[in-house]
């Protein structure tokens, strides 16, 4: 009996040790891209593990409103100021930059922020730490590279979270040559049935992005990653291309029913609409302000970067009128209240609890900038939207929103008080683009499992699974020439052409031997009648 005792005793202190039933893992979570947008994305993921009771160390530039026991902080402060570098005033004047300077706008913002990540003592402190240790680390995918350095570091896998959805360098990754003949680039809004003309450009978009990228922008990556991690690794620093190529898994803003079918690997997991969340209650005020419009409500949010507060005061004028003229109540998420003479249909509030305003069923339009995650929320409650994009990719999902039939769109260095109300009614009145927004959401939400919940199982597993490498293709690793076969197929041209040329060779230079002794018999014949 006292030995059957002392066997469960150490069976349970072997089962406390496994990470399933002891204490959780310790992730380094990083986002060290500014915009706000970005982090309250990334934050539902952080959240998530930490419920499930993971020790998250957070390296990003948004303090938690949440504090938690499990979580510590290390705030990149001061925050990279994109205005200053980029200024918003420059945002409300162009139509739309060339997709190659785009490229080379993220490029450069991603080396600013990136330097400007590492220079904080905080994050120095973390490099050249000693007593550290992780058990993962999780990085947003977006332009900062030498970030992927930490695994390396830290000697652990990495996990990545694309933000922006899939991109060509992604897939090269995982072990995947995306087909440019069907997948469009990443800053491209084209179908998988491009013209001629369209798979043209969209292949010299990608060709000039993978050379550009690889020779030009992944060096310069490169310097800054040996410029900060120097000293702190044993051996020469691993290149980043590798680094890339051992992502054990990359997390996906992407999904079936709103982005293109594409090949994909175990590693690459589509976790579109994690954000999204069974709507709270909402504040006193917006609850009765939505619950009594009789003829409905008209969301208005710009987003959290490019606020409404930073509009050209005409704009602002132009909007106001047009709301004045409708009969439906407004929301307008407007950042102070100095905004001047109000209509009396309208509210203004410095923040919006956006997902639970759309989720109410009197929502009748969102007027929104464009932004993924925003669109992602009007899918998924089933809301028209009235798009007015002003840069990045935002004229992409605007593009792609306007073509489901869901969505309109206004240009906004053109926008006038009698398109805004035109388009506005249009949206209200015409019955097929309430349909096509429920049609589109009904597929959105039509899901196995939670995103959020599924993104969640996939990081233990890789943690459980120590990298999980039997999901990676060894298609990462290879060199472009194996990749496509070409080594085999020039052995296959080489051999035909042996076969070919040598009889052909050989039967020439009999050919040859044979005239030749014709000629020197008719010689010698001659010679003898001479």
């Amino acid at each position: 009996m006292e030995m059957q005792l002392q066997w469960k005793c150490w069976m349970l202190l072997f089962l406390i040790g496994l990470p399933e039933f002891g204490a959780g893992s310790r992730i380094l979570f990083m986002g060290p891209f500014p915009a706000p947008s970005h982090w309250l994305w990334l934050e539902h993921f952080q959240n998530d593990l930490l419920r499930q009771g993971h020790h998250v160390t957070s390296v990003n530039n948004h303090p938690t409103k949440h504090p938690h026991e499990n979580l510590t902080e290390i705030i990149i402060s001061p925050s990279f100021d994109i205005p200053k570098h980029f200024p918003k005033e420059n945002i409300f004047s162009m139509q739309f930059v060339s997709d190659f300077n785009n490229l080379e706008l993220w490029w450069t913002i991603g080396l600013m922020t990136t330097e400007h990540a590492f220079k904080d003592p905080k994050v120095k402190k973390l490099i050249e730490s000693k007593d550290d240790h992780y058990d993962l680390v999780i990085l947003e995918q977006f332009f900062h590279e030498a970030f992927l350095m930490f695994g390396k570091r830290f000697n652990c896998p990495v996990v990545t979270i694309g933000t922006m959805g899939y991109a060509d360098n992604i897939d090269h990754a995982m072990g995947i040559l995306t087909p440019w003949s069907l997948i469009p680039h990443l800053l491209l809004s084209h179908t998988d049935r491009m013209t001629f003309g369209q798979r043209a450009y969209n292949a010299y978009l990608s060709l000039y992005d993978a050379v550009m990228r690889r020779w030009v922008y992944l060096p310069k990556m490169q310097k800054l990653a040996e410029k900060y991690f120097q000293g702190s690794i044993e051996g020469p620093l691993p290149n980043l291309l590798d680094l890339e190529r051992n992502i054990s898994l990359v997390l996906i803003n992407a999904h079936r029913s709103v982005d293109l079918p594409r090949p994909s690997m175990p590693g690459l997991i589509d976790v579109g609409g994690a954000h999204i969340q069974k709507p709270k209650k909402l504040p006193t005020d917006l609850q009765n302000f939505l619950d009594n419009a009789t003829y409905g409500v008209i969301y208005f949010s710009m987003g959290s970067y490019v606020k409404s507060t930073d509009l050209p005061q005409e704009k602002t004028a132009q909007i106001l009128k047009a709301f004045g003229q409708l009969k439906q109540q407004v929301i307008w998420k407007f950042e102070n209240d100095s905004i001047g003479d109000l209509p009396s249909n309208v509210m203004i509030k410095k923040w919006m609890p956006q997902n639970d305003i759309l989720a109410h069923p009197n929502v009748k339009l969102f007027i929104t900038h464009g932004g993924i995650f925003g669109t992602q929320e009007g899918i998924y409650w089933g809301v028209p939207m009235l798009c007015v994009p002003l840069y990045g990719d935002q004229h992409r999902n605007t593009i792609k929103s306007v073509r489901e039939g869901y969505a309109r769109s206004l240009v906004f260095s053109k926008l006038t008080t009698d398109d805004l109300v035109r388009n506005i009614e249009t949206l209200i009145n015409d019955p097929q683009y309430k349909r096509s927004a429920l049609e589109v959401s009904q597929r959105f939400r039509d899901n196995p499992i939670h995103p959020l919940a599924e993104a969640t199982f996939w990081i233990e597993y890789i943690i459980r699974h120590r990298g999980a490498r039997h999901l990676k293709s060894h298609g990462a690793f290879i060199p472009l020439h194996q990749y496509l076969l070409l080594d085999v197929l020039g052995c296959l041209l080489l051999g035909a052409f042996l076969a070919i040329w040598l009889p052909w060779r050989m039967i020439r230079r009999v050919h040859k031997w044979w005239l030749k002794g014709e000629s020197s018999d008719k010689l010698n014949e001659g010679k003898k009648r001479l």
